[in-house]
This record gives structure tokens, sequence and C-alpha cells, in this order.
């Protein structure tokens, strides 16, 4: 089966896969997708994560005005089937009507969704890289690495969350956004499954 991977870097993880179809921007408009496979949807989250605010600070760009990517990613997800992937405490989340994860496992998401907190350490990032997910379609839903691991680097050059004097690797926004890829054939298989 086909899987579209939405929102995603055409040199990044997923190119070359067999039967994993790419649209990003600029070259694919992910936007623009109009099925009929269902999709892994990765859309931008500088505008929605929690350093929304010292992005809009910074550069001017309004908090969750990101052009429509993530209520595109949203409705792809709900109309093919799939998986969506952002960061944890997301503000997107609340202003789409999505119920946040509460504890370890899947939750319902308040739409027919169902929706967890995951960290991509235990998949082979070398960050935290806490993360939500918002899954629909999917008549099962894997069993993940549930819990908090520290991870040897940050991904942002923020120094929160980080002990008095402790020296951790900071990433390269590339290195940062990037998807592991034991992460990414969870999703892609969490995609194959769905039936909308």
């Amino acid at each position: 089966m086909v899987v579209t991977a939405l929102y995603v870097d055409p040199q990044g993880c997923y190119a070359g896969l067999p039967g994993v179809e790419l649209w990003g921007l600029p070259d694919r408009d992910a936007r623009a997708y109009g099925g009929p496979h269902p999709v892994v949807a990765h859309p931008p989250c500088a505008r929605w994560c929690q350093l929304a605010g010292l992005v809009e600070a910074r550069w001017g760009h309004r908090r969750g005005d990101d052009g429509g990517t993530f209520a595109a990613a949203l409705a792809a997800v709900r109309r093919w089937g799939g998986v969506l992937e952002h960061p944890a405490y997301s503000a997107a989340w609340a202003v789409h009507g999505l119920l946040a994860p509460r504890a370890a496992g899947w939750w319902p998401a308040g739409d027919g969704g169902w929706t967890c907190h995951v960290e991509q350490v235990h998949y082979g990032h070398p960050a935290r890289k806490a993360t939500w997910l918002y899954a629909f379609g999917a008549p099962s839903l894997p069993s993940l690495c549930w819990g908090r691991s520290g991870g040897t680097a940050l991904v942002s050059w923020c120094g929160n969350h980080v002990a008095t004097g402790e020296r951790r690797a900071r990433l390269s926004p590339r290195e940062a956004a990037a998807t592991p890829p034991a992460f990414r054939d969870i999703l892609i298989d969490i995609a194959r499954g769905a039936k909308v």
C-alpha cells in the first residue's frame, strides 16, 4: 500500500522508500494533497511550539500563522487516514479542538482520532524530542516506548530544562527536525493500517 508523507524534506529519511510518495514545501505543496493514500504528516511547527513566542518576538512571525499547513495536514489525516506528528504541547492541538494526551498510551482526541505523547530519543534521536501524535482511522495502534528519557543533545538553543552546569550538544535545525528511521517506520505502519 502506498503512503504519502506530507511536509517532508525531499532529501530526508522518507526519500527513496518504496511505497512512499513525498509531498513537501515548496516542491509539491502538501496543502494541496488530494488523496487517495493515507498520510504521515509532519507540518511545520515553529508557529505552534513552546518557542512560538520567541519566534514571534524575534522574527515577527505570529503564533499560529503557519499558512494553513497544520489545518491541511489535519484535514488530510482525517480524510485519508494516517498519523500527524508535532512537538509535544503544541498549541495547534487546542486551536484545532484536539484533546491533549494525559499520560502514557493512546488517548481519545475528541473527534474519533487518538493522540499520544512519545519521545523520539527512544527511537534513535539524540535529543528527547518530545512529540505528540494524532492518528485517525487506525483500527489498532502500536504500543510505543512511553516515558521520559534525557537524551544526549538538545533540540533548542535555549538552556532551559538543563541542570546547572550540565553540558549537552546543541543540534542544528536540520538535525533537530530529523525523524529517526525507526520512528519513521512506526509512523508509516500506522498510516498503512488506516482505514477511513
